[in-house]
């Protein structure tokens, strides 16, 4: 095909109205360079069929060899709907084919018929994940937070720093932010200063195991609306230090909700994690013992609508695998991870920050509210991808290297378990988790402050042995075990 000759001999996946559009795109706009040799379609109706005048030429399965018979020099994907396995998939199969590879917009520029030459991209780490962000219904948010005295804890973290950004936009009367990590409150200070001028904002450096100061930001600003995202959530470190996981994690959620329910807040929104399933270490024990306390002031028939809200990893925020992956890439090398088959859940930091909020908005107290977060990620095909991704190849450029489980963590992940009953809300990605077992711990107050004075005492040992007591997952080995009775 010598008209061909000069032009990036391209292979579009997907046969649908997306691969239509960047087609017939590719055709009117010749002087981009790409001519369309065919398409790839796992639908058996479209095999041998025409789009644009180009062929189906096969399946998704068929990439590899079809792009070497026919000298295709890009495959540009064009499922915006696929789910972020099967974009993997054929991320993996553009990889062994040796081609370069590239993604159509999301599904609302398609919907809206706006798929253009200068909007295919290159695939981002969202894309692997295949995760949409939620939408927020801007109505129904506003309605809920303007005018409203917000109080964010952890305001300087990843997520809280996001969840303000997201508050700040609705008008609230006034948004206070708490967290003891000065840089990082002062750094969103100034952003709310230059983005939102026209929302009252209140710095409070403090922590929320200081009952003294919760007491005053509470007297001072009456917050109407509480999220709570400060946390210490790093899994191995909290096994070294399981007393501040306790004093942050326990004690400042206790300090917080009685707070909020003293002062008659609407209602208080805990983040709390997929470690909290069946706990593996003190980081997730601390945090379940988090939620089992929200549940139980909830019970006790407060007014304040109390409720949490589960998830699991965050996708860039900071202290996470991915920017220390990066970080390593550039860095030359290796790549560190814990072991070949560890995986995880993954979901954005605007994601979990959106989640939150409609989570807040729909609780009526006592509710655990989980995501529906799709497939787990294995890590080390996570690490594969980014190392590719940065123009290098894996085991050649870059090497991997499996430093084994550090203490307290799994191998993978549940975001909810044989125990707890799933039922579904009007919001499609969320989830209320409900537990079908009486797995309240009989007289959780004296536990609690039991635990706090060990705490308190520095006694990590005793911290430790007391945790072990409670949750009979801590310290076992289930690494190997086929437990298949959780998600």
């Amino acid at each position: 095909m010598p008209e061909t000759r000069d032009k990036v001999r391209t292979l579009i996946v997907g046969a649908g109205s997306a691969g239509r559009m960047a087609a017939e795109e590719m055709s009117v706009r010749p002087e981009h360079g790409y001519v369309v040799i065919g398409f790839l379609d796992d639908d058996p109706e479209k095999l041998g069929s025409e789009v644009v005048g180009a062929p189906v030429l096969g399946r998704t399965g068929d990439l590899v060899a079809l792009a070497s018979e026919h000298d295709v020099q890009e495959i540009v994907i064009a499922i915006p709907s696929a789910s972020g396995h099967t974009i993997r998939e054929v991320v993996r199969l553009c990889e062994e084919a040796g081609t370069s590879f590239k993604i159509v917009p999301g599904v609302w520029e398609i919907l809206l018929g706006n798929v253009r030459i200068s909007q295919i991209r290159e695939v981002t780490l969202d894309d692997l994940l295949g995760r949409e962000t939620v939408a927020l219904d801007t109505e129904e948010m506003t309605g809920y937070l303007k005018g409203k005295r917000v109080l964010v804890t952890g305001a300087g973290g990843s997520i809280g720093s996001d969840l303000v950004r997201l508050v700040a936009g609705f008008g609230p009367e006034k948004l206070v932010l708490m967290g003891r990590g000065e840089n990082s409150v002062f750094e969103i200070d100034q952003e709310l200063s230059l983005d939102y001028p026209d929302v009252e904002k209140v710095a409070v450096i403090g922590s929320v195991t200081d009952e003294v100061a919760v007491e005053k930001v509470f007297q001072e600003h009456r917050p109407e609306i509480v999220y709570h995202a400060a946390a210490h959530k790093h899994v191995h470190l909290m096994e070294y230090f399981p007393d501040e996981a306790i004093k942050n994690n326990v004690v400042g959620t206790r300090a917080l909700i009685d707070a909020a329910v003293r002062y008659g807040a609407d209602r208080l929104v805990l983040l709390s994690t997929d470690k909290a399933v069946r706990p593996h270490g003190a980081m997730g024990a601390s945090k379940r013992l988090a939620e089992l306390l929200l549940m139980q002031r909830a019970r006790a028939g407060c007014s304040t609508k109390l409720v949490a809200v589960r998830f699991g990893n965050v996708l860039g925020s900071r202290g996470s695998v991915v920017p220390m992956f990066r970080q390593q890439i550039r860095l030359g090398g290796p790549v560190t991870v814990t072991h070949p088959d560890v995986t995880r859940y993954f979901m954005t930091i605007r994601e979990a920050a959106m989640l939150v909020l409609e989570a807040g908005f729909i609780g009526e107290g006592g509710e655990v509210f989980v995501l529906d977060m799709g497939d787990p990620i294995r890590i080390a095909e996570l690490a594969e991808h980014l190392i590719r991704m940065s123009g290098l190849e894996p085991g050649k450029d870059i090497q991997i290297q499996f430093k084994g489980l550090r203490p307290g963590e799994k191998l993978h992940e549940e975001l909810w378990c044989s125990e707890e009953t799933l039922s579904r809300t009007a919001y499609d990605k969320i989830l209320i988790v409900q537990s079908n077992s009486n797995d309240e711990i009989e007289d959780l107050d004296t536990t609690i402050a039991r635990l706090e004075g060990l705490a308190r005492a520095g006694d990590r040992e005793e911290v430790r042995r007391e945790l072990g007591r409670i949750f009979p997952d801590i310290g076992r080995k289930r690494d190997d075990e086929s437990d298949t009775t959780c998600n």
